[in-house]
């Protein structure tokens, strides 16, 4: 098999080679900004998940936000909980895409994620 077809099929299987990888916070936090992200390699039939939780009593609001692996029965759910004497109300978004959880622009996540998937890749064929 010639050397292109070799790369053709390689940059086909990519998807099914590579894990599924997402950003973890490494606590709740006030802020996108603020989340201490780690990419993680997440548990078979797992998706990444943003979650938003607004939180509020009187004029006072807190917003939390998480990011991590989670079960697919927990995307697209929304609810109340009761926390820190606040009632939040929280979103949860699920994706499935290489870090798809942490990104702002969908140009970056297009250009970072096909590098990273290079890298893993080749790190994970060693």
């Amino acid at each position: 098999m010639s050397q292109f077809f070799r790369c053709i099929l390689f940059l086909c299987l990519l998807p099914s080679v590579v894990p599924l990888f997402c950003y973890t916070c490494v606590f709740p936090s006030v802020s996108p900004l603020d989340c201490l992200k780690f990419p993680t390699r997440c548990p078979p039939g797992q998706l990444c998940l943003s979650s938003k939780a607004v939180g509020q009593r009187g004029d006072f609001e807190v917003v939390l936000y998480e990011k991590s692996c989670v079960l697919p029965v927990l995307c697209g759910l929304t609810g109340e909980k009761f926390a820190m004497g606040l009632n939040f109300t929280f979103t949860n978004d699920c994706c499935d895409t290489l870090l798809c959880n942490g990104v702002s622009s969908r140009s970056a996540f297009i250009l970072s994620s096909t590098l990273l998937s290079l890298f893993l890749t080749l790190f994970y064929l060693q």
